[in-house]
């Protein structure tokens, strides 16, 4: 699902590294995978649709499909989806808490039908 390598640098351009590369570039492979794994499906294929619009759709079997990109542009590209990946994720948590206080709710004894 994650591949550490995608965040490979080379910062043998004189540039200063983008910070959030560098903490990334810092973390463990496996710390990697398992915040990529907890990503639902849902939330994942929002995240594809949402790059593949920015992207362009063009279906990789009947075109070959070549994209090129500055370092700064892909750099926003991948922090958009970051982002969005955090708002997507917080969401669907807002959601599950909500389902689980209605849930409750329907459970819960209500004053009036206490008989007392």
């Amino acid at each position: 699902m994650f591949n550490p390598e995608f965040i490979a640098t080379d910062n043998n351009d004189g540039s200063e590294g983008n910070a959030l590369i560098q903490y990334l570039q810092e973390q463990s492979p496996d710390v990697l995978q398992r915040v990529a794994k907890s990503a639902s499906p849902e939330i994942q294929d929002i995240i594809r649709h949402n790059v593949q619009g920015l992207l362009g759709m063009l279906p990789g079997d009947q075109f070959e499909v070549k994209i090129t990109s500055s370092r700064d542009h892909f750099a926003n590209l991948l922090a958009s989806a970051m982002m969005t990946g955090y708002f997507l994720r917080q969401m669907e948590q807002r959601k599950e808490l909500e389902e689980s206080l209605i849930t409750d709710e329907e459970m819960s004894i209500k004053p009036d039908e206490l008989n007392l």
